[in-house]
């Protein structure tokens, strides 16, 4: 007869073992690169922290289209938050950072919150640039963010209902004359919408005023507007914006400004109660790290993104020196910072690959109604043509299905209407005169 086992002789239960420690990766900024990595490492096996001031992510191409009352903020922004909605690895800290410490792999942020991060993603993107010239930056409206956008078109606004007062000639001049500095595609779109503004709207809504009374001035210190286009591009873009009432000026700088408006390099002086400035940006480096002074402050990274001297810390987008393949510097635009955020989640998520190859998929900035430019390698396109590529490939970007359709309503009664809709002044910040 078999015996009972005693307690002694039971087997003695052996301890799972412990899992591995989840790697945490921090994201600074939710850009077009931040955002992209990010959503990359969605559902993987790390912890992902996104840091970001705003809590939204915002579609800057259309911000003009914002500001010359075309949409409203809510169709190019998509909170954070609602991106990354039901995705168990991503958590969101609005917040600014203070410093970033690659020795210790840690992150100071504004709240006194420090995160310590395995690998930390800065895609911190860039910020406005006034080149040092104080009286221009007191003066200037910028197009960079939301703020801006609304506050532009806050200032615009004003202006008519003053200028439909004004008894002075030459006061309601100043008022009704409308500086654009900077002639790449953020100048030059905003410039048509402007003029297109100025078509439609004023004729029938201010009867105080009329279309001639607007001088619509767009100044460009190079050869020629939209100067890394093919320069056919830029002959065309630079004859259709004159037909539509656009004074362009080229190879002119702005040197000085005040409250009665700018002057140029040739000391003349050009009266206006509006400067928007679109004329250059710089990266937006998150304090004490170093950068590479002669590709304008921007991060030293090597063909992998990871920052030159550091273990854990990859820089993308606006913010890095990532370079192309004969080992230019690649231009601070949204489609070089989204290839890098996918291509730094594959590196974080499978080691070392490959080198970083940017692949060129043409640029395009539109005009007006019909009316834009494009290039993809040797071919162009203009007019309607490019117009209908651009709206293609803006609506596919816009992040969510809600926008993209949004968007395209307010696109379509725009083209069939011809009507400005979104013309309420909401203040967004100091009223400048």
């Amino acid at each position: 007869m078999p015996h009972a086992s005693s307690d002694d002789e039971r087997p003695t239960p052996v301890a799972a073992p412990a899992a591995p420690p989840r790697r945490h990766v921090v994201v600074i900024g939710c850009g077009f690169g931040g955002l992209q990595c990010a959503k990359a490492l969605r559902g993987t096996s790390v912890d992902v922290t996104v840091v970001d001031a705003r809590d939204y992510h915002l579609f800057t191409p259309l911000l003009y289209q914002v500001a010359s009352c075309l949409l409203n903020p809510s169709e190019i922004a998509a909170p954070i938050r609602k991106i990354f909605r039901g995705a168990p690895n991503v958590r969101y800290r609005q917040d600014e950072v203070v410093a970033l410490d690659t020795d210790t792999q840690r992150v100071s942020l504004a709240s006194g919150t420090v995160l310590e991060y395995d690998t930390c993603v800065v895609a911190t993107g860039s910020v406005t640039t006034y080149y040092g010239i104080a009286a221009v930056e007191e003066h200037a409206l910028g197009l960079k963010d939301l703020r801006e956008a609304l506050q532009l078109r806050n200032h615009v606004l004003e202006r008519f209902e003053d200028a439909s007062t004004a008894d002075d000639a030459a006061a309601r001049l100043r008022l009704l004359t409308f500086c654009i500095v900077g002639g790449g595609p953020t100048g030059v779109e905003y410039a048509g919408a402007l003029a297109e503004f100025v078509r439609l709207v004023v004729p029938a809504e201010y009867p105080e005023l009329s279309a001639g009374d607007v001088r619509i001035v767009l100044l460009e210190g190079g050869e020629w507007v939209l100067p890394t286009f093919a320069p056919k591009l830029s002959t065309y873009t630079e004859r259709e914006l004159t037909r539509m009432g656009v004074d362009v000026r080229t190879r002119t700088l702005v040197t000085a400004a005040d409250a009665d408006g700018v002057v140029l390099h040739d000391g003349t002086e050009l009266p206006t109660a509006t400067m928007v400035w679109t004329a250059g940006v710089r990266p937006n480096t998150p304090p004490g790290v170093p950068t590479d002074e002669r590709a304008g402050r921007r991060m030293e990274v090597d063909d992998h993104f990871l920052v030159v001297g550091t273990t854990g810390t990859y820089a993308i987008g606006d913010a890095a020196t990532g370079r192309g393949r004969h080992g230019e510097v690649l231009p601070m635009v949204s489609p070089v910072a989204m290839q890098a955020g996918r291509f730094v989640a594959g590196e974080i998520l499978h080691g070392r690959g490959r080198r970083f190859r940017y692949r060129d998929k043409g640029t395009l900035a539109t005009i007006g109604r019909t009316k834009a430019v494009g290039q993809v390698g040797r071919f162009t396109f203009t007019g309607f043509v490019g117009w209908v590529v651009w709206l293609g490939v803006h609506l596919w970007y816009l992040i969510g299905f809600e926008n993209r359709l949004r968007v395209l309503m307010r696109w379509a009664w725009y083209y069939v209407r011809l009507d400005r809709p979104v013309r309420i002044v909401i203040r967004a910040g100091d009223r400048r005169r």
